[in-house]
């Protein structure tokens, strides 16, 4: 696994306490947004960025409609952990299986 700019961006992000969402657009489309904590309007991200992210198991989706919150796995924190040199603080954190 190699991580680029973007991925680590959005694993720090995660970690410190950043939401990264979908969002249905009125013609179906998928678009992710990542919203920092002090509610300023979310960032675009590029769909290929999360699909990569979850391939390598470093975050998984809550399957909620019609915005999914994407989490931090506990490998995905031990990555952010790693690349911020500090303690994360994700909303949640979740398991992955594989």
């Amino acid at each position: 696994m190699k991580l680029g700019a973007d991925h680590k961006y959005i694993l720090c992000a995660l970690a410190g306490g950043s939401r990264l969402q979908d969002h249905r657009t009125v013609e179906g489309d998928k678009v992710y947004k990542l919203h920092p904590l002090d509610e300023a309007p979310g960032e675009m991200v590029v769909a290929a960025t999360v699909d990569y992210l979850q391939r390598h198991g470093l975050i998984d989706s809550n399957m909620k409609f019609p915005a999914a919150t994407y989490l931090l796995t506990d490998k995905g924190a031990t990555v952010a952990a790693t690349l911020t040199g500090a303690p994360t603080r994700p909303l949640t954190t979740k398991k992955y299986a594989g």
